[in-house]
C-alpha cells in the first residue's frame, strides 16, 4: 500500500467503511498521504448520507474543514469526458467520478467496488487501487494496534458497513484469521 506519494480519490464505499470502523479519523489521519473526495462523492453519496451517526458525520466534517481530505472537482473537459464514459459503463456517478479524476491527474484510487476496480485496471494498468482490507491492514501496522483492537474495528466494518473482503482479495484470509472466534 502506499507506493507513490500522490494524492488517493476515496470512493464513497471506502469512506462507509472507515466510518463503520469506529476509528475515522484515526485512520485516515495515520496516512501520509493527501486524500481526495471527488465533489460528486461528497454532494451525492456524503454529505446527506443519513446512516452516519452525529459523531461520524462530525469527524467526517472536521476532517474536510481542516483540509484532511480535500473535496476536488474535476478540473478539464478531458475529465468530465471520462466520468461520462465510465458512468456510461459503471451506472454510478460516485466511482466513475473517483476514477476519472485518479487516472486523469495520476493519483491513486481507494475502492472496494469490483467492476469499477476491473475497469480502472484495464484503462491504466499502473493505476495504485487500494482497498479497505489494505488501507485498514496498513493503520494497524503503522500504529501497532492490537489484535483485540483490530478484531473489533473489523467485526464494526463487517455488521455497520455491510463490509468483508471478497473470498479472491488478497487479504481475505488476514481479515478472516483476525475476525474468527
Amino acid at each position: 500500500m502506499l507506493k507513490r506519494s500522490s494524492p488517493i480519490v476515496f470512493d464513497a464505499c471506502c469512506v462507509f467503511n472507515l466510518i463503520a470502523s469506529g476509528c475515522f479519523l484515526k485512520i485516515i489521519t495515520a496516512i501520509p498521504i493527501q486524500i481526495m473526495i471527488a465533489q460528486t462523492v461528497w454532494e451525492e453519496e456524503l454529505i446527506n448520507f443519513d446512516r452516519f451517526e452525529k459523531s461520524d458525520r462530525l469527524q467526517l466534517d472536521e476532517s474536510v474543514n481542516n483540509e484532511i481530505i480535500q473535496i476536488v472537482d474535476f478540473e478539464s473537459e478531458s475529465e468530465t469526458d471520462l466520468f461520462v464514459n465510465y458512468v456510461a459503463i459503471l451506472k454510478d456517478d460516485g466511482e466513475s467520478a473517483s476514477g476519472a479524476i485518479a487516472i486523469s491527474r495520476g493519483w491513486a484510487i481507494a475502492t472496494d467496488d469490483k467492476q469499477a476496480t476491473n475497469l480502472f485496471r484495464r484503462e491504466k494498468p499502473n493505476l495504485e487501487i487500494l482497498s479497505t482490507p489494505e488501507i485498514l491492514q496498513y493503520w494497524a501496522e503503522k500504529k501497532k494496534i492490537s489484535d483485540q483492537d483490530l478484531k473489533n474495528v473489523l467485526k464494526s466494518v463487517r455488521v455497520k458497513g455491510r463490509y468483508s473482503p471478497p473470498r479472491e482479495h488478497p487479504l481475505a484470509n488476514w481479515w478472516a484469521s483476525i475476525t474468527k472466534n
